[in-house]
């Protein structure tokens, strides 16, 4: 327990930003595992939707909840994967 008032804030602000990225992270995630399933399924409107994960994603790194560098390498390989598709 904190022993002092602003580090019991801090305690409070941590948990609001850790349900917050959770969140965040959430949508990511099941935005990532709808466009690979549609992919798997070989779903030619995959490309219409990958750009709501790519969103998503970009979000996601922009609030700091993934690297950047993890977000892309996502989108790298989610392209690809779509673009096998052809």
């Amino acid at each position: 327990m904190p022993n002092k008032k602003s580090a019991e804030k801090e305690l409070r602000k941590g948990k609001k930003r850790a349900i917050a990225n959770k969140k965040v992270l959430t949508k990511t995630k099941a935005s990532v595992k709808t466009s690979l399933k549609q992919i798997a399924a070989g779903d030619k409107s995959v490309k219409e939707s990958i750009n709501r994960t790519f969103k998503a994603l970009d979000k996601a790194a922009k609030k700091g909840v993934i690297a950047k560098n993890a977000a892309s390498r996502k989108k790298s390989r989610l392209m690809k994967k779509v673009n096998a598709i052809k």
